[in-house]
């Protein structure tokens, strides 16, 4: 049977999946934090396949109970986190009873659009691996979801790092005509997250607004200064979850790009990383030609995965009528 999640299936949701996608595994208490704490949980929005009293699927629906940005709620808009089957379990429309119990819980709370799955402020994984994953395409594909654009991921080693002697000068440069780089004040962390929800995006304000709370090491944020001491740009690692080796967020103020103080702020940070033992850094989603995009490949990051963020109009709820 289909239902909605209960309480203790916790461990049991987490096993199913890692059993479901041995590539992409999940521990419990990662499973928690994300979905379970997440701000805008709802039990109803889980459904959780039993067979013979065992979990052995899952789809994921959510919605947004506290806004991510001022008061806007974004009340048309659903998202689809996951959702998985167990290898023994499938060939029998069991991911697709998922998926339809998923979306008609969104259609029944007034949504008229679904995404997979670009959700904040948890997501696993920010689209669909098409190339890991190409039954789940032809699943979200035969039930009205369809492409709307690709993010990567990137990674880099951090093996011998160092950084490069062009950076270095371009660095003595910019401290000589008055600029400065370093670790922010506790004080300075105002203007970072103003300008990182003003200027960038809500979702990284709040980021770097929690770890921070959370005891995030000062040091492992870089900002640029101008000479008169305005925050131009920053860069960052450690933000999401703790995790060390994870790069971001990152960004220069559009007035300030072209500068250059984007490469020397990556390399700063690359360099604090490697200090601190981290073997490699990485991140799960930029948009390959853009501008940060094409920095990180000329920096040394490398491709490692291709994820499509996909959207599904929802009809009006036809239980209602």
């Amino acid at each position: 049977m289909i239902r909605s999640f209960e309480v203790g299936d916790g461990p049991a949701i987490a096993a199913a999946w890692t059993a479901a996608a041995p590539a992409d595994p999940i521990g419990y208490q990662r499973f928690r934090d994300l979905f379970l704490l997440d701000r805008n949980f709802d039990p109803a929005g889980l459904h959780v396949a039993v067979v013979d009293n065992r979990i052995v699927g899952a789809a994921y629906a959510v919605r947004r109970l506290i806004a991510a940005s001022g008061d806007d709620l974004e009340p048309s808009a659903g998202w689809i986190p996951f959702f998985f089957v167990h290898p023994d379990h499938r060939g029998r429309g069991l991911g697709r009873s998922l998926l339809t119990a998923a979306l008609d819980w969104l259609r029944a709370e007034g949504r008229s659009v679904a995404y997979f799955s670009s959700y904040t402020p948890n997501y696993f994984l920010p689209g669909l691996d098409v190339e890991r994953y190409p039954e789940a395409l032809r699943l979200l594909t035969g039930l009205g979801f369809e492409r709307q654009y690709d993010a990567v991921a990137m990674d880099r080693s951090l093996v011998g790092y160092s950084i490069p002697a062009e950076v270095r000068a371009h660095l003595a440069g910019l401290v000589a005509d008055g600029y400065s780089f370093g670790t922010p004040t506790g004080d300075e962390l105002t203007s970072l997250i103003a300008i990182a929800g003003s200027e960038f995006n809500p979702d990284w304000a709040r980021a770097i607004r929690e770890a921070a709370v959370a005891g995030l090491p000062l040091e492992r944020i870089v900002l640029a200064r101008d000479p008169g001491g305005r925050v131009l740009g920053w860069a960052m690692h450690g933000t999401y979850e703790g995790v060390i080796d994870r790069f971001g967020p990152f960004g220069v103020l559009p007035a300030s790009r072209g500068t250059g103080l984007g490469k020397v702020l990556l390399h700063l940070t690359l360099e604090r990383m490697a200090g601190l033992g981290a073997h490699s850094a990485w991140f799960l989603w930029t948009g390959e030609q853009s501008a940060a995009g094409q920095l990180y490949l000329k920096t040394g990051f490398t491709i490692t995965r291709t994820f499509t963020i996909l959207r599904a109009p929802l009809g009006p709820d036809r239980r209602k009528d």
